[in-house]
């Protein structure tokens, strides 16, 4: 918090004054965040998609390209909710729509009758919603040196491979 304070020109009094926790800080920064790299915009060809692979498609492409600009925020959240519950349930919350993303993507396929005969509509979700994880990312592009086109693509390959009948 200290250090948040002298970046922004105030004191760690007046900083508390705002946000009474380390986590309250890190949500709001979260959400200010979403705003700030418009997020809502950049989903709104995914919500368009005119299939549900295209869907499919584009979301992951979504994801995968947002995941680096929000990465540092989300491993300080991820750090935070090992200790403290408000932190916890704030990443499970992100995660949640995480996976609602997912959902829709999948949701779709099966209307379409395209998704995957060997998985229910819940597995295809979980699966993808795997696939796309944070963790995932930094194990393959932050400990392995896979570059950000490479993970799109691969990632983007296997999701179309294992959901798609």
């Amino acid at each position: 918090m200290g250090d948040v304070a002298r970046a922004a020109g105030i004191s760690r009094q007046a900083l508390y004054l705002h946000f009474r926790t380390r986590t309250e800080l890190l949500v709001a920064t979260t959400l200010h965040l979403d705003r700030l790299k418009d997020r809502d915009g950049r989903l709104a060809p995914v919500r368009a998609a005119p299939t549900g692979e295209e869907r499919l498609r584009l979301w992951v492409r979504a994801w995968a390209a947002y995941i680096p600009e929000i990465h540092g925020l989300a491993r300080a959240l991820m750090n935070q909710a090992i200790h403290d519950p408000e932190a916890a349930a704030a990443w499970s919350e992100r995660m949640e729509d995480v996976r609602q993303g997912c959902r829709a993507a999948v949701t779709m396929l099966a209307a379409e009758g395209r998704l995957a005969a060997t998985l229910t509509p819940d597995q295809a979700t979980d699966l993808l919603w795997t696939l796309l994880s944070i963790r995932n990312w930094e194990a393959l592009c932050l400990d392995r040196g896979w570059s950000q086109a490479d993970y799109a693509t691969h990632i983007e390959a296997i999701a179309t491979r294992i959901l798609l009948s």
